[in-house]
């Protein structure tokens, strides 16, 4: 069955229009998922352990009875760090050790001054107490998902991390097990689902309650951290994986195209789009693709992605295609060019940008050290990669000395007043009456 890949041209007068077609994509869930969500969560929250079990029990096809049987301990942890090949434990250690190493220039560190009245102003950061990391499971096992989500918040400080895992019909995945154990994971449970994030919300008997919840999911995951936001932080509602290359014509177009199918074989909602100025580059490209897709494990899926929401766009420069970039605002961009840096200060909105053409976007899914939580959905137009920034938080320091009380009260006073605050006003003036009274 041959590909059939949507082609455009910044040339054509209905670019815009079709470009925006094209990148359309609504994160809402139908009437009947949020109905079920919301009566899994008020299940948990009223319940607890025993509504876990039960939705475990039918969602997950599990025979299990109290929720004892669903932690998974320490020992646990350790035993599949042990049991995975040594290439993939090396592996696992090398990955998380590059994702530690880029965390720590990432980390806020308090700081104050003091102004010459005395006054003392500043900013105290402090990790979040305690983080819930859903790590996805079923068809696919990610790992690289518990390192990525797991590694910023110890980074950061947070004492304690809690995993949840689906295990669908009792089974575990030992790499990701050993993800755990390797990125610092304190506490880990075999459940997922809208009920793992009600838990985590909510607090069970057994599952401690979370300060922000972090992790992918399917449509019932995102639904759920949507709905619970509020009680707990999360970390965003992220929609299909995107990749979008920008090419000089002069890249390998094995490469572009195997790029390209590094995002569709995500899932069928996946957008993989390639910019190039070169119309024959666009044609080499695109029989790549042909020819390599029978060979692709997820050859229907990296099939439904391109027919769906993939796109090869000439655009008339390199110029116009870092313009053309900025409006999509992709989760991955690769500048697949001779001179990248020519072309990333141009970059305003990007989760993540892959200079040159030896960077694949796949490098950032797994060891390179930046995140690979982004945003997606044009999204990265205000919002950036997770990170330990995440996990930690801000408190203002405000330490008046008298003279600073007495400057800044009779401005407050001034405001105060005002505003019709009166309380607010002799609060302040308080302070400055017994400062003149001395």
């Amino acid at each position: 069955m041959s590909l059939k890949i949507r082609r455009l041209s910044t040339r054509s007068p209905d670019f815009w229009p079709a470009l925006e077609r094209l990148l359309a994509w609504e994160a809402v869930a139908d009437e009947a998922v949020t109905s079920r969500v919301r009566t899994i969560l008020e299940a948990v929250r009223t319940r607890g352990d025993a509504a876990v079990v039960e939705f475990t029990r039918r969602f997950d096809g599990r025979d299990v009875h109290e929720m004892r049987e669903l932690e998974i301990d320490a020992a646990r942890l350790e035993a599949a760090l042990d049991r995975i090949p040594a290439r993939q434990r090396e592996a696992l250690a090398f990955a998380a050790e590059r994702i530690r190493r880029y965390a720590e220039h990432q980390k806020l560190e308090s700081w104050q001054y003091t102004e010459p009245d005395g006054t003392v102003l500043g900013q105290q950061v402090t990790p979040l107490d305690r983080v819930g990391v859903y790590v996805p499971g079923g068809k696919a096992a990610y790992p690289s998902s518990v390192l990525m989500n797991a590694v910023p918040a110890k980074v950061a400080g947070v004492p304690e991390v809690i995993m949840v895992v689906p295990a669908p019909g009792g089974t575990l995945n030992e790499l990701v097990l050993a993800a755990a154990r390797i990125a610092g994971v304190d506490r880990a449970f075999s459940i997922g689902g809208a009920q793992a994030v009600a838990a985590l919300a909510y607090g069970t008997e057994t599952v401690p309650a979370v300060d922000k919840i972090v992790g992918p999911g399917n449509i019932y995951v995102a639904t759920a951290k949507g709905m619970v936001f509020g009680r707990v932080g999360i970390d965003m509602i992220a929609g299909p994986s995107e990749i979008l290359v920008i090419c000089d014509g002069r890249t390998d177009p094995d490469w572009i195209a195997m790029d390209l199918f590094s995002q569709a074989e995500h899932d069928e909602d996946a957008q993989p789009i390639l910019l190039c100025p070169d119309a024959d580059f666009l044609d080499r490209v695109e029989a790549s693709m042909q020819r390599l897709l029978p060979g692709m494990p997820r050859a229907d899926i990296i099939r439904a992605s391109l027919a769906h929401r993939a796109a090869l766009i000439q655009v008339r420069d390199l110029d116009e295609a870092v313009a053309v970039a900025n409006h999509i605002a992709p989760e991955h961009l690769e500048l697949s060019v001779e001179d990248p840096q020519a072309l990333v200060g141009g970059i305003r909105h990007a989760g993540a940008i892959f200079l040159g053409r030896y960077t694949p976007e796949a490098l950032g899914d797994y060891c390179a050290g930046p995140n690979h939580v982004l945003p997606t959905a044009r999204t990265a137009r205000f919002s950036s990669p997770l990170g330990v920034y995440d996990f930690q938080k801000r408190s203002s320091l405000i330490g008046c000395s008298p003279a600073g009380a007495h400057t800044l009260g009779a401005v407050a006073a001034t405001l105060a007043e005002g505003e019709g605050l009166i309380a607010h006003a002799e609060s302040a003036r308080l302070r400055l009456e017994k400062d003149e009274a001395r």
